[in-house]
């Protein structure tokens, strides 16, 4: 096991330098991104993965692609600029993030109608930047929040990967418990394995490991069982998107979780900074939901563990109404019901 865990995602002189995803806990590689379409790849086979990381990984991909751009004169920037804004926004189609990054990316052109090609690069880098240290300082903000719903002793149950991996560093609902266990060391986690990705078995598990926080590995078909016995707590979840009636959108099997939780009143939160809200729309049944290669649940690190030819389903999201939901823990507080009410209020914060 690797003594400290890397950023996901940083610059490396003048690449962006990605941690990829899909090899850990056993291998620590670093992919460095010259291109923008090398990043969107990046994103596509999950290199990196986590709602905020590509929303993050999607600016840093607009600052590359625009200090490259072959452009005689502003328009023709601008023009290309907008093309390749589109083939980022479209990387990915679930997680808000990535659509709201390239937005305030692409905010940039029009806050800046007179500037010339050299001033424009240079106020892209300058945004994309500003979004990657945005996004850690957010996290800060949720851990230090969230922290306070965390009873003394609890029992946290986590799925999918909400960490640092899954964002530009520290993480969300990994942050809402690395923040508590700082607090109070009697803290420990049950962390299922999220299939198909098993992102909380190679991911959760390795992060909390490298911070040195108490971690069981759980199968997904094990936390009924557990709340059953009075094993867990609180449950902290990340987000991909959030509707603006609560409706959360995170990795396939949290709304199961959510119903189990609700079936032994057990607290059920989720984390997320404001960015993966999405005011447009009234509730989660306008959320995209991503259907991946069937091949990711008919095998396993390349290897077949169904029969030849099976047909499967492999929707990468579920959404989660917001009736299941306690709390959703951003920047700027715990956002409690009713949920269009305090999310308004935390948008316009």
């Amino acid at each position: 096991m690797f003594e400290k865990c890397l950023p996901p995602i940083y610059w490396d002189g003048d690449a962006v330098a990605i941690l990829d995803q899909r090899v850990l806990p056993h291998q620590e590689k670093i992919l460095l991104c010259s291109k923008p379409q090398q990043v969107i790849t990046a994103i596509k086979n999950m290199s990196i993965r986590g709602a905020p990381a590509v929303g993050v990984a999607g600016a840093l991909a607009l600052a590359l692609g625009a200090r490259d751009l072959q452009a005689a004169d502003t328009q023709t920037f601008r023009r290309k600029f907008v093309r390749l804004c589109e083939q980022v926004k479209n990387a990915r189609p679930t997680g808000n993030n990535l659509g709201w990054a390239v937005e305030k990316v692409y905010s940039v052109l029009l806050e800046n109608p007179g500037a010339d090609v050299p001033e424009l690069q240079t106020l892209i880098r300058r945004k994309a930047d500003a979004i990657l240290a945005e996004d850690v300082r957010d996290n800060v903000a949720i851990g230090k929040w969230g922290k306070e719903v965390i009873p003394r002793g609890a029992r946290v149950l986590t799925y999918c990967n909400a960490g640092a991996l899954a964002t530009a560093d520290y993480g969300t609902a990994v942050g809402v418990i690395r923040a508590a266990y700082a607090d109070d060391p009697t803290v420990e986690v049950y962390a299922c394995e999220t299939r198909p990705f098993l992102q909380g078995a190679r991911l959760t598990a390795y992060e909390l490991q490298c911070a040195g926080i108490p971690v069981t590995l759980i199968t997904d078909n094990a936390a009924g069982s557990l709340m059953q016995q009075g094993k867990i707590d609180v449950v902290v979840v990340g987000a991909d998107r959030i509707a603006s009636n609560g409706d959360t959108a995170n990795k396939i099997g949290t709304y199961t979780v959510a119903v189990l939780a609700r079936t032994h009143n057990i607290p059920f939160y989720v984390a997320a900074p404001r960015s993966t809200i999405d005011p447009s729309l009234a509730d989660g049944s306008g959320i995209p939901i991503e259907q991946r290669d069937p091949r990711e649940v008919t095998h396993l690190f390349g290897r077949p563990v169904a029969p030849k030819d099976i047909k499967a389903l492999n929707p990468a999201f579920d959404v989660t109404p917001s009736k299941y939901i306690t709390g959703i823990i951003t920047e700027v507080g715990v956002l409690q019901k009713p949920f269009k009410q305090s999310i308004r209020k935390a948008l316009e914060a």
